[in-house]
């Protein structure tokens, strides 16, 4: 009989950056993302409007290099990010455009993948790897 290990993950309580310019984060998420955050009295931004993630995932820095850059190296150029975050939207190409007008470099943009999805992707205000993605998987009903 295999043991339950007592601190078995049951599902994502919670992700977000950890934020050194507060209000460039707020540009991207809140205004560029239109999330509603709730503001706490010491500038601590939250929602739990938002629906969960449905992949968490290890990504190893040679695949994530290969897939913005392809090639296994990530540039000298570019902050190497810590994490990764998707968000899938209705219209990559729109959202791609209207993130670019407010400043954001995209590493990809309205890439079509083997799997489906159409994906851009850009470094975040503190360093993530930010994705604008649609994946058809995961909208069909199941």
């Amino acid at each position: 009989m295999e043991e339950i290990p007592k601190a078995r993950a049951l599902f994502i309580a919670g992700f977000g950056p950890i934020v050194v310019e507060r209000e460039a984060s707020r540009a991207l998420y809140s205004r560029a993302f239109g999330i509603p955050f709730k503001e706490e009295k010491d500038g601590y931004l939250h929602t739990e409007r938002l629906k969960g993630a449905n992949t968490f995932a290890l990504w190893p820095l040679p695949q994530a290099a290969q897939s913005c850059f392809g090639t296994d190296s990530w540039p000298r150029d570019v902050p190497i990010p810590q994490a990764w975050i998707e968000f899938d939207v209705e219209n990559v190409a729109a959202a791609t455009a209207e993130l670019e007008s407010q400043g954001y470099r995209m590493l990809v943009r309205n890439r079509n993948e083997p799997w489906g999805q159409v994906v851009s992707r850009f470094i975040g205000p503190e360093g993530l790897l930010v994705g604008i993605t649609f994946t058809p998987a995961m909208r069909e009903e199941k």
